[in-house]
């Protein structure tokens, strides 16, 4: 059977980019998680794997190569999983197969390891951008963080963490620290949603 592995952030986020090539014969799975999130520890993804598992999905497509992980190491641990699986996996913009008669293709390999790099770069990147910025920001006297008791309301909380609270709802037997893995938030995060609906 084939499968469509779908990753997007944040629930805001549009997921028919990703799923424009899909064909009906494809399960689809969709994580709404950030990318740094390993693949193994997301939910849908787990769901994929235990597919795989049981020989249930031999082929898998993805829109991108980063939506299987955000590092280097994250997503050629990924691709080598599917390559000892016996899984081929098709990575649309690149119009390519991983496996070429049950076999390793070595342009595949070629190309997604530098496109994994450039993914990692990128996001190390994005983030050093950043920091500059609030580093001019605080010199220029135009940034001085968070107002001391200007802290988010909770109904406020609760809209910015939906993921965190919509797995809290739905899998309460779920450690925390496993949901945090799961909603890419730091366990202090989840501890803060899961107080608020406490209190609610």
């Amino acid at each position: 059977m084939k499968a469509r592995y779908i990753r997007v952030s944040s629930a805001t986020q549009n997921t028919i980019r990703q799923t424009i090539n899909a064909n009906k014969d494809e399960q689809v799975f969709i994580d709404v998680v950030s990318g740094v999130v390993p693949f193994n520890e997301r939910t849908e993804s787990s769901k994929l794997i235990e597919a795989i598992e049981n020989g249930l999905v031999n082929y898998v497509s993805v829109e991108a190569i980063d939506r299987l992980g955000r590092s280097t190491y994250e997503i050629q641990s990924t691709i080598e999983y599917f390559n000892k699986m016996n899984v081929t996996l098709k990575v649309d913009n690149l119009g390519i197969e991983s496996l070429v008669n049950n076999k390793v293709n070595p342009t595949f390999k070629l190309i997604s390891d530098v496109l994994a790099n450039v993914s990692e770069m990128e996001r190390t990147n994005s983030k050093e951008r950043q920091a500059q910025g609030i580093k001019i920001a605080v010199a220029l006297g135009k940034f001085k963080g968070r107002v001391k008791g200007s802290g988010a309301s909770d109904s406020e909380v609760l809209e910015k963490y939906k993921l965190v609270v919509k797995t809290l709802n739905n899998h309460p037997d779920l450690s925390l620290r496993k949901i945090a893995s799961i909603s890419g938030v730091s366990l202090a995060t989840v501890q803060k949603v899961k107080g608020i609906l406490v209190k609610q």
